[in-house]
């Protein structure tokens, strides 16, 4: 007698944003490694809805973007677990070709795309621009996937994003779009401000016309579990994620960091990381070197 599918519901966030496709690509690597789980992705309004969702018990796991994942995982007691590290987020501006602004500064009073309200990627550019006291006009989205739109017809002078394979970084870059990222200085501004974020950097030729690397701060994202999730469900899951590495990277460049190395030194610390997931670490002398 064959053993039951088990079937975990992903939450991911709107349609045309950078989890939906990450999603999409992580439940078709890991249900290729594993026979007995079926990953299943749903839309979600994104990472300040998957939280409460998955604290009801509505959702199994979901994609949690950086400053909502470090906020929700430091609540004393939380009931959330790191199930994987997804990526680190380096944030960025881009505005058209065309356009006069190059420095954040610049964009001061101007109408700035920042996102759909319940992203974490528009937290981190709200948590960015009020860091640097810059205030702008925000237009927050409905769907990811209407804001490419808004740059190019002119009514917004800039749109946030953040990490590697960002959709709509993609569009606007094959468009000739350009992109504005802190100064060093603004980058230590930050940071003394905001304690939970890193500098991150966007690798050179992460997109179209982006020939140099891009330095701007971030945080890690990540696969979360639902309170109660079985350890034996989590086991399979880092079984498969772990061997679903490469053909995870080669599918989706931004997910070259989803590795279960990753997950265990981006994780604020072992006991965050869910007990079946910890005990795959374990088992496959991943978590040995730290301390």
């Amino acid at each position: 007698m064959s053993a039951a599918i088990l079937t975990l519901i992903l939450g991911t966030a709107t349609p045309g944003g950078g989890f939906p496709l990450y999603g999409e690509a992580f439940a078709e690597m890991v249900n290729a490694q594993e026979p007995l789980l079926r990953v299943e992705p749903r839309n979600t309004k994104g990472s300040t809805e998957n939280v409460p969702l998955l604290e009801a018990g509505r959702l199994d796991i979901a994609l949690v973007a950086g400053e909502i994942a470090t906020a929700a995982l430091a609540r004393p007691g939380t009931p959330l677990r790191v199930v994987a590290a997804m990526y680190s987020s380096p944030g960025l501006f881009i505005v058209r070709g065309d356009s006069p602004y190059r420095g954040i500064a610049d964009l001061k009073g101007q109408p700035v795309v920042l996102g759909t309200q319940a992203s974490g990627i528009t937290a981190l550019g709200k948590t960015v621009l009020e860091s640097l006291e810059i205030k702008v006009q925000p237009i927050y989205l409905e769907k990811a996937a209407d804001g490419p739109a808004m740059l190019i017809d002119g009514r917004a002078a800039a749109l946030w994003g953040a990490g590697v394979g960002w959709p709509a970084f993609t569009a606007l870059a094959k468009s000739g779009g350009r992109f504005i990222a802190p100064s060093a200085g603004e980058v230590e501004r930050i940071l003394a401000r905001q304690p939970a974020l890193q500098a991150v950097t966007l690798p050179a030729r992460s997109y179209p016309g982006q020939d140099a690397a891009l330095h701007s701060v971030g945080s890690w994202s990540y696969v979360l579990a639902r309170p109660g999730l079985p350890e034996k469900t989590a086991y399979l899951l880092a079984r498969a994620i772990h061997r679903a590495e490469a053909p995870l990277a080669a599918r989706l460049p931004q997910a070259s960091e989803t590795t279960m190395a990753n997950t265990f030194k981006a994780a604020p610390s072992a006991e965050l990381i869910h007990p079946g997931v910890l005990k795959y670490l374990l088992e496959a002398g991943i978590a040995a070197a730290r301390q």
